[in-house]
């Protein structure tokens, strides 16, 4: 089996594109989304910052794009295509190996939170503008809480990557 990540080395290839590798991507993609989710929509409450709402952005994109932008549709794209899918995807098969061509073997933390800031800025910079929403949100009190959302997300999916590779490799 691939390597997808290590104690020091984030990638030494590509992972196969199999069952396995898409196990890893929806097992840490729901972590992580759960991650996610507790952070901005019960946690950041309760600390008295913004409530996210993640369905709503994509509510707003499916609508933008002329598809069905019913809550349901909007909670099915924020859970499986992004959470599960997409942003696994982005870091198993983009970010972590230009991170590894680029800067080389490093400890997964810090790639992982520069993962989930630049998930931040796809997300709340861009997604919102071709939303038709106000760039970063006029910088409201969500898009902070998004940051952190965002950080949160890539940490706790590589750091579920590395415990599942770990048992795969005892």
């Amino acid at each position: 089996m691939t390597t997808i990540t290590s104690e020091r080395n984030l990638s030494a290839s590509l992972p196969a594109i199999n069952f396995n590798t898409l196990g890893l991507m929806f097992i840490t993609g729901f972590f992580a989304t759960v991650a996610f989710d507790l952070w901005g929509q019960v946690i950041s409450p309760a600390l008295g910052f913004a409530k996210l709402s993640p369905h709503g952005l994509a509510q707003s994109l499916l609508g933008s794009l002329g598809l069905p932008n019913t809550a349901f549709a909007g909670y099915f794209v924020h859970f499986y295509i992004v959470g599960l899918i997409g942003y696994p995807i982005g870091w198993m098969f983009i970010f972590a190996p230009l991170w590894q061509r680029v800067v080389g073997d490093t400890h997964w933390f810090i790639p992982s939170a520069i993962y989930g800031f630049g998930l931040w800025v796809f997300a709340i910079g861009g997604i919102t503008s071709l939303a038709g929403l106000p760039f970063f949100l006029n910088f409201s009190g969500i898009v902070w809480v998004a940051l952190i959302g965002h950080v949160l997300y890539g940490i706790v999916m590589v750091a579920m990557l590395k415990l599942v590779e770990r048992q795969q490799n005892s």
